[in-house]
């Protein structure tokens, strides 16, 4: 059926609102941001600023050793994402285990979370990174790349659990009460029932902590790894100049920027699910 007259009109005002408002938008933006610019450019300190922070030469000039840091910094987050996942989980479901036979695991868990969420993770990065290697253990790996991984899937593991354990306890208890009454066993619930809706509806607030893990890979080089930020710090140290940091700066806004972005998309469209419910 074809939409009524005033239908119609009602979605031509909302468009011509729609774009009132971006034009609005783009206006304002474009006027702070002119306006920042002259307030930066025109200060008494620019011209030492440029010539330290914004090198275009120098720039250029240390963009392949700090692309060559940021592949570190890659492959460090891919590894830490996968195990502060699954390590993540596990801490969740550990969590949420009911009778007392399993408060000693849940007295673990708990004080693993505890612990990890307090210390900071500079810190953990220095206990770890430099303590593990003076145990002198064989087998042990004391390579810094490595050390730091583990440091940051262990720090990052306890936020994790919690967005997991949230989510696990967002779902209603007939849920699991319809799985157990099929004939589900409590792993077979947690497996196909409740961990599966859990999972979607924290997938948002997981992106953002890793998101917040993007920039944390770049904290391995107080423990000697040649990534962005170290090598930065060399090229740093060899030209007296400030720029090699802003080019990491500006290669790990690139690298989590798609990442904010598609959060961004998962937590509207969770709320325009609620908003349809």
């Amino acid at each position: 059926m074809a939409p009524s007259p005033l239908a119609l009109e009602r979605a031509a005002y909302r468009r011509s609102r729609a774009r009132r408002s971006t034009l609005v938008a783009v206006v304002s933006t474009l006027v702070f941001a002119a306006a920042l610019v002259l307030l930066v450019t025109n200060s008494p300190g620019w011209p030492r600023v440029r010539a330290t922070f914004f090198d275009p030469a120098t720039a250029w000039e240390s963009l392949p050793a700090v692309l060559a840091g940021l592949w570190l910094n890659v492959r460090v987050l891919v590894a830490a994402e996968i195990g502060i996942l699954v390590l993540g989980l596990l801490l969740a479901v550990l969590r949420t285990l009911r009778g007392p036979v399993f408060f000693p695991v849940r007295a673990l868990a708990i004080g693993y979370v505890d612990l990890f969420r307090g210390v900071p993770l500079i810190i953990a990065l220095y206990l770890i990174g430099f303590g593990v290697p003076g145990l002198r253990l064989q087998g042990v790996p004391t390579d810094a790349a490595v050390l730091g991984t583990v440091t940051l899937i262990l720090v990052y593991s306890a936020y994790v659990s919690e967005v997991f354990r949230a989510g696990i306890e967002s779902v209603h208890p007939s849920q699991r009460m319809a799985a157990r009454s099929l004939g589900l066993t409590h792993r077979q619930s947690m497996r196909l029932v409740i961990l599966p809706q859990a999972v979607r509806r924290v997938l948002p607030p997981l992106l953002n902590d890793f998101v917040a893990l993007q920039k944390d890979v770049g904290l391995i080089s107080v423990l000697g790894a040649v990534d962005a930020v170290r090598a930065a710090q060399i090229q740093q140290a060899n030209s007296f100049n400030f720029t090699p940091y802003v080019v990491a700066a500006l290669l790990f806004v690139l690298l989590a920027v798609p990442t904010g972005r598609i959060a961004d998309a998962l937590s509207a469209r969770a709320a325009r699910r609620q908003g349809a419910v």
